[in-house]
C-alpha cells in the first residue's frame, strides 16, 4: 500500500536496490543499545526511530524500517510503502521521532525492529542514523485451575494443574511455604497455528498432614497463581471405641432416667406434705372458730 505524504512528491524511483541498501546500512551500525517495548496481543506498540528531523529533511532522506531480516515499511522521496504482512494494521508519524504504530499486535509480531536513516551525500545515499527496537508480544495466561485426582495409592492425594492460552513459554512450580517441591507429569504443549501453549503439572502429597500448596505459572516476567489447601481428617473410631460408648450412651442415658425420677417423685413427696400440713392447720383453726367459749 502507498501514501502520498503532503510534505513530499511521489517518487519514481523503484525499490529494487531497498534490500541492498539495508545490508549496506548494516555495515556502518553504530547505534547503542535496544529498547524494548512489551505488549499483549491484539493491542497497539510505537516503535520510534528516536531522530528527530526538520521536514526539508524530510523531503530529502530515505527512511527503511525492517524486522529481522523482512521489510516493515520504508518512506522514499514523500511516498509511504507497506510491506502486505502489515497492510491496514501499520501506519508511520514522522512528525513524533520517525515512529511506527504497528495495530493489532500478533504473538507473530514478536522480534527486533530496526530504523534506517540516509541522507544524500555526493550523489549516493549513506547512513545518517540508526536505532533498533525489541518487540515482545505476549498472551497472558488465565488463572490456573486445580483438580482434585483422588488416590494413586492409600494415604497419598493427586492434584493436578493447569492453565492455556498464553504467550511466551511458562514455566510451572509447586510451592509449599516458599520451597519448591518435586512434580509429575508436567506436560508443556504449543498450538502449531496459534503459537499459544497450554501447561500442566501433577502433584501427589501425604493426606495425613495439614498442607496448602501454590501452583505458580511464570512467563515473560509476570506471574499467575493458585493456592489449594488440604486438612487432614479425623481418624475413625476403632472397634474398641465404639463398643465402649455402646456401653457408655445407654448406661449414661438410664442413670440420668433414674435421677430425673427420683426428683420428680421427691419434689412430689415434698409438695403432699405440704399439702397435708396446710389442710391439718385449716381444720384446727376451723375447730377452735366453733367450739363454745368457757
Amino acid at each position: 500500500m502507498d501514501h502520498t505524504l503532503k510534505w513530499g512528491i511521489p517518487s519514481k524511483r523503484p525499490y529494487l536496490k531497498l534490500f541492498q541498501l539495508l545490508v549496506l546500512a548494516g555495515l556502518f551500525y553504530f547505534c547503542s543499545g535496544v529498547i524494548q517495548v512489551t505488549k499483549t496481543v491484539k493491542e497497539a506498540a510505537m516503535l520510534s526511530c528516536d531522530y528527530n528531523i526538520s521536514t526539508e529533511e524530510l523531503k530529502r532522506v530515505r527512511i527503511y524500517w525492517q524486522k529481522d531480516n523482512e521489510m516493515v515499511l520504508a518512506v522514499m522521496s514523500g511516498k509511504v510503502k507497506v510491506w502486505p504482512r502489515y497492510e491496514n494494521r501499520t501506519i508511520t508519524d514522522v512528525t513524533s521521532n520517525l515512529c511506527i504504530v504497528i495495530l493489532a499486535l500478533r504473538l507473530s509480531d514478536n522480534g527486533t525492529y530496526t530504523c534506517v536513516i540516509q541522507k544524500p551525500e555526493k550523489g549516493s545515499y549513506k547512513l545518517e542514523h540508526r536505532t533498533s527496537v525489541k518487540l515482545m508480544v505476549r498472551a497472558d495466561f488465565p488463572v490456573p485451575s486445580i483438580t482434585d485426582l483422588g488416590n494413586p495409592s492409600p494415604n497419598n492425594r493427586r492434584i493436578i494443574c493447569s492453565t492455556s492460552g498464553g504467550f511466551p513459554k511458562p514455566h510451572l512450580s509447586w510451592l509449599e511455604n516458599g520451597e519448591e517441591l518435586n512434580s509429575t507429569n508436567t506436560t508443556l504443549s504449543q498450538d502449531p497455528e496459534t503459537e499459544l501453549y497450554t501447561i500442566s503439572s501433577e502433584l501427589d502429597f501425604n493426606m495425613t498432614s495439614n498442607h496448602s500448596f501454590v501452583c505458580l505459572v511464570k512467563y515473560g516476567g509476570l506471574t499467575v497463581s493458585q493456592t489449594f489447601n488440604w486438612q487432614k481428617s479425623k481418624p475413625a473410631p476403632s472397634a474398641d471405641q465404639l463398643l465402649l460408648w455402646a456401653i457408655i450412651i445407654p448406661v449414661s442415658a438410664c442413670g440420668i432416667s433414674v435421677i430425673i425420677a427420683v426428683t420428680l417423685t421427691c419434689l412430689s413427696c415434698r409438695h403432699a406434705a405440704r399439702w397435708r400440713e396446710r389442710m391439718r392447720n385449716k381444720e384446727s383453726m376451723e375447730m377452735e372458730r366453733i367450739s363454745p367459749s368457757t
